[in-house]
C-alpha cells in the first residue's frame, strides 16, 4: 500500500536522492515571519468595524493601518508589500469609510486585467454586504451589458475598470459620467509595477487626461497605488500620476517558512551545452507532489507550454486522482471556467494548476504548498510574484525554479546571489515621448478644448497645439484650440504600442469566425510577421500566410509545428546627435539620437529544444526607418592581433550575449531593446556596439544602459565565462563555432570594454 508523503518527506528525498540532488544548484531557505498587528483605527464606522469582525478581522497589519491613516489625511500613497499581504484593505477600508460618511463620494478602481477586476469586485462586494449598507460597486469593461452601463454611470459609488476602457470609453464620454467626475474622491491603481515601458508611458498620459477632466468638474482625487516589490515604486507612482506620494512599505503580514530550489536539468549534449528540456523536468518534479496530493502550481511561459504540461500531468495521475484534479489556467479561458478553477483551488478539490503568468497577479486562489517555475519568468519582480503563490500566510512551502538552456535562465541559475540580493528591477516610463504625447493631446483636445498657456502634465503644449492646428486636426479660435476632425482619436490609439502605423494580425483559422487577435508596430512586423513566419500569440502557434504591407494586415492560421522562425535584419545605424559621452584610453561610452534603417533579408527555421537550423527563405519587404535613442560603446584602440574576421565574430558574439543581459538590467521585454554590433561605426570609424530602444523617440531604456554600462558588461562577461561549452554555444554567444578562438575573443573584447565604462570621478562629465 502506498503511504502518502508530505512536503517534509519529499524535501528529504530531494536532499538525499542523487537523482534530484545532483541537479539542485542552490538551496535557500527563508525563515517564517510573525505578523505585526495594530488596533483598528478608533473613529472607524461601527458598521464597517462589524463587517470586519464578521470576517474575523479584529486588528490590522501595520502597513494597512499606515495606509488608512495617510489616506484619511488626504495624502496619495503607494503601498509596496509582497503577494498575499492584504493589500486590498489598504484601499477598500478608506474608500468604504469615506462613502459611508459621505454617500455622494465616488471611487474609480483601475486594474490591469479583467480577471483581477472581477476578483476584486467580489472581494469588495462581500465586505459591503457585511456592512448591510447600500453601496454600489460595478465593473465597467467590454463585457458590461449596455442596459447596465447607464446604471453604472449614474449610481456607481465604486466603478471598477481597466486602463484601456478608461482611455477609449470613459474619458471621451465624460459628459455621461458627470456624477462620477463631480464627486471623484479616490483613484485606485492596483499592480502598479505592470505600468512600465510603452504601456506605462501611455497610461501616464491617460491619467493626465483623467486629472484634466477632474479639474474641469472641480475635483482633485487622492491616488492609492499598490505594487509588488520593484526598486523605484515611489518614483514610478509619482511619474505615473504626477502627484506627491507617501511610500508605505512597513509590511506587517505573516509568512511561513519558504524553501527556494534552483534546479538545473542535466546536460544531454556536452559540446553544445544543451540540457534536458525544462518542461520534462517540471513534469517529473510536479508529478512527485501531485501523486501525494500536495497542492502545486506550475508556471509556464506560453499557452503552448501550459497545454503540453497539462496533458503530461493529467496522464500521469489520471488513475490516482482523476483528470479534473489538475487544471490549466490562461488567457482565452472563459470567465466562468476561470472562476470554477479558482474556487476548486480554494476548496482543495483541485490539486494542481498549470498557468501562464495570468495567475501571477493577485487573484485569490487560496493556499498552495508548491510553486514550480518552468524557466525564469523574465524579471525578478515577476519571479517573486509567482513564488508568492505558494505558502500564503503560515505553513511551510517550496519554490522550484527549473532552468532551460537559454542564456538568461543559465545566468540566473548560476548566480543565486543576483536573485536574492539584488533589489528588484527599476520600472521606467517616459510620458513625454513625443509620439505618445501627441496622440494623447489629440484625445485630450477631443475631450475638452485646450486653453492658451495650459500645460498637459509637465509638458509644454503651445508648439504641439500649433502643429496640430497646421495639420488641420485642431482649430484655433481666440485663445482656445478645438477638435475639428470627424474621427474619434482614442479608437486609433493602442495603449500597448508606440507607433500609430500598426500591422493588424487577423486569424483566419476558422472561416466562420475570422477575427483580429493582435497588432504589432511595423518595425517589429518585418522580422516577426513576414510570410511563412511562425507567430506565437499567447503561446498558440500561427503561420503567417500573407502580409499585406500596404494595408498593414497580416493574415495568419493556427498551426502545430516543432520549430520557430528567426529573421535576419540588415541594419544601418547612423548617429544623428550625441547628447552625453564619457571616455578613457580604451573606450568611449555615449548616448544620443540615432536613425535606424532596417531591412529584413532572410529567415531561418529553428527546431525547438535543439535549436538546429532546419530551413530558410527570403523576405521581400521594403526598408523601414526608425528615429530613436541609443547608447553605444566604442573601442578606442586598434586590436591588430585579432584581425578583421575575428574582430567581427567577437563583436557579433558579444552583442548576442549582451542582448540577453541588457533587458534583465532595465526590466523590459527582450523585444524592447535591440543590440547591434558594427566593426566600423559610420560616425567614428571604430568597433562599436549599439543598444537602441525599439520604439520611435525612445522610452528611456538605452539611457539607463548608458548610466549602467559597466554593470551590463560585467554581468555579460560572467555569463559567458561560466557557460560550460568549450568554444561558444547558443546558450552564451549564440555561435556554435569550430574555431577555438571565438569564445576567448568575446571574453577579451568584453574585458577591454569593461574597465573604461565608468572611470572614477567621471560619472557626470556629460556634454
Amino acid at each position: 500500500m502506498n503511504v502518502r508523503k508530505n512536503l517534509q518527506d519529499i524535501l528529504s528525498i530531494f536532499k538525499n536522492n542523487d537523482d534530484f540532488r545532483k541537479n539542485i544548484v542552490h538551496w535557500h531557505t527563508i525563515e517564517e515571519r510573525e505578523a505585526k498587528t495594530v488596533e483598528l483605527p478608533e473613529g472607524i464606522h461601527p458598521s464597517l468595524r462589524q463587517a470586519l469582525a464578521n470576517r474575523g478581522i479584529y486588528k490590522l497589519y501595520t502597513h494597512q493601518k499606515s495606509a488608512f491613516n495617510a489616506v484619511m489625511e488626504n495624502k496619495s500613497i503607494v503601498a509596496v508589500t509582497p503577494t498575499a499581504s492584504g493589500k486590498t484593505l489598504c484601499y477598500n477600508l478608506p474608500v468604504l469609510e469615506t462613502i459611508i460618511n459621505d454617500p455622494n463620494a465616488r471611487a474609480l478602481y483601475i486594474f490591469p486585467t479583467k480577471a483581477l477586476a472581477q476578483d476584486q469586485k467580489s472581494e469588495i462586494n462581500e465586505l459591503i454586504q457585511e456592512t448591510g449598507l447600500s453601496i454600489n460597486s460595478y465593473t465597467y469593461d467590454g463585457d458590461t451589458p449596455s442596459n447596465i452601463r447607464q446604471k453604472v454611470r449614474k449610481a456607481g459609488h465604486i466603478v471598477i475598470t481597466n486602463p484601456d476602457m478608461l482611455h477609449s470609453a470613459i474619458l471621451p464620454h465624460h459628459t455621461k459620467w458627470v456624477s462620477l467626475f463631480e464627486n471623484l474622491k479616490y483613484v485606485v491603481i492596483d499592480e502598479l509595477h505592470i505600468y512600465r515601458g510603452i504601456f506605462g508611458s501611455h497610461v501616464a498620459n491617460v491619467i493626465r487626461r483623467l486629472r484634466r477632466i477632474c479639474r474641469f468638474y472641480g475635483t482633485d482625487p487622492i491616488f492609492i497605488c499598490t505594487s509588488a516589490t520593484i526598486a523605484n515604486p515611489l518614483e514610478l507612482a509619482e511619474t505615473l500620476t504626477e502627484k506627491k506620494m507617501v511610500l508605505i512599505d512597513n509590511n506587517g503580514a505573516p509568512s511561513g517558512r519558504k524553501h527556494f530550489l534552483f534546479y538545473n536539468p542535466p546536460v544531454v549534449n556536452k559540446p553544445l551545452n544543451i540540457r534536458r528540456s525544462a518542461t520534462l523536468e517540471a513534469r517529473k518534479l510536479a508529478g512527485e507532489f501531485l501523486k501525494n496530493k500536495i497542492q502545486t502550481i506550475v508556471f509556464a511561459r506560453s499557452r503552448v507550454r501550459v497545454e503540453i504540461l497539462l496533458t503530461y500531468l493529467q496522464n500521469l495521475v489520471k488513475h490516482q486522482l482523476g483528470k479534473k484534479s489538475i487544471r490549466g489556467y490562461r488567457g482565452g479561458y472563459l470567465p466562468a471556467e476561470r472562476r470554477e478553477i479558482e474556487k476548486g483551488l480554494r476548496s482543495g478539490e483541485i490539486y494542481g494548476v498549470v498557468s501562464t503568468n495570468a495567475l501571477e497577479l493577485g487573484v485569490d486562489i487560496g493556499q498552495l504548498q508548491v510553486c514550480i517555475m518552468t524557466g525564469y519568468p523574465g524579471t525578478i519582480a515577476s519571479a517573486w510574484q509567482q513564488a508568492g503563490r505558494a505558502g500564503r500566510r503560515h505553513g511551510e512551502s517550496l519554490v522550484i525554479i527549473v532552468a532551460s538552456s537559454s542564456p538568461l535562465d543559465q545566468y540566473i541559475i548560476q548566480n543565486p546571489d543576483y536573485f536574492f540580493n539584488k533589489s528588484p528591477e527599476t520600472a521606467r516610463i517616459n510620458p513625454d515621448n513625443l509620439i505618445i504625447l501627441v496622440d494623447h493631446m489629440k484625445c485630450a483636445a477631443f475631450e475638452l478644448p485646450f486653453k492658451q498657456g495650459e500645460k498637459f502634465g509637465t509638458a509644454e503644449t503651445e508648439d504641439i497645439l500649433e502643429f496640430l492646428a497646421e495639420e488641420r486636426v485642431l482649430f484655433q479660435n481666440g485663445d482656445k484650440w478645438y477638435w475639428m476632425n470627424d474621427s474619434f482619436p482614442a479608437h486609433n490609439i493602442s495603449l500597448r504600442s508606440a507607433s500609430q502605423e500598426n500591422v493588424v494580425i487577423i486569424d483566419q483559422s476558422n472561416v466562420a469566425n475570422v477575427k483580429v487577435i493582435g497588432e504589432m508596430d511595423r518595425f517589429s512586423a518585418m522580422t516577426l510577421l513576414h510570410e511563412e513566419a511562425i507567430y506565437l500569440h499567447q503561446g498558440i502557434q500561427y503561420q503567417v500566410e500573407k502580409l499585406d504591407w500596404e494595408e498593414k494586415k497580416a493574415y495568419v492560421r493556427e498551426v502545430n509545428v516543432d520549430y520557430f522562425t528567426d529573421a535576419n535584419l540588415a541594419v544601418q545605424l547612423k548617429v544623428l546627435e550625441v547628447d552625453k559621452t564619457r571616455n578613457d584610453n580604451e573606450t568611449e561610452v555615449a548616448f544620443g539620437d540615432v536613425s535606424v534603417l532596417a531591412m529584413a533579408t532572410i529567415f531561418k527555421k529553428i527546431k525547438f529544444e535543439t535549436h538546429e537550423n532546419i530551413g530558410s527563405g527570403p523576405i521581400h519587404l521594403p526598408e523601414e526607418e526608425l528615429h530613436t535613442s541609443s547608447a553605444w560603446i566604442s573601442l578606442q584602440k586598434e586590436l591588430k592581433d585579432m584581425g578583421q574576421d575575428r574582430l567581427e565574430q567577437g563583436l557579433i558574439g558579444a552583442a548576442h550575449a549582451l542582448k540577453h543581459i541588457a533587458p534583465l538590467f532595465v526590466m523590459c521585454d527582450p523585444q524592447d531593446i535591440h543590440v547591434v554590433p558594427q566593426v566600423k561605426a559610420a560616425h567614428n570609424e571604430k568597433p562599436t556596439i549599439f543598444f537602441y530602444d525599439r520604439y520611435p523617440g525612445g522610452i528611456g531604456l538605452s539611457e539607463k544602459i548608458y548610466e549602467g554600462m559597466e554593470t551590463v558588461l560585467k554581468e555579460t562577461k560572467q555569463m559567458v565565462q561560466t557557460c560550460r561549452c568549450e568554444h561558444g554555444c547558443p546558450s552564451c554567444i549564440g555561435i556554435e563555432s569550430e574555431s577555438d578562438t571565438v569564445k576567448n575573443d568575446v571574453l577579451k573584447l568584453l574585458d577591454i570594454l569593461i574597465p573604461g565604462a565608468v572611470p572614477q570621478g567621471m560619472r557626470n562629465h556629460d556634454n
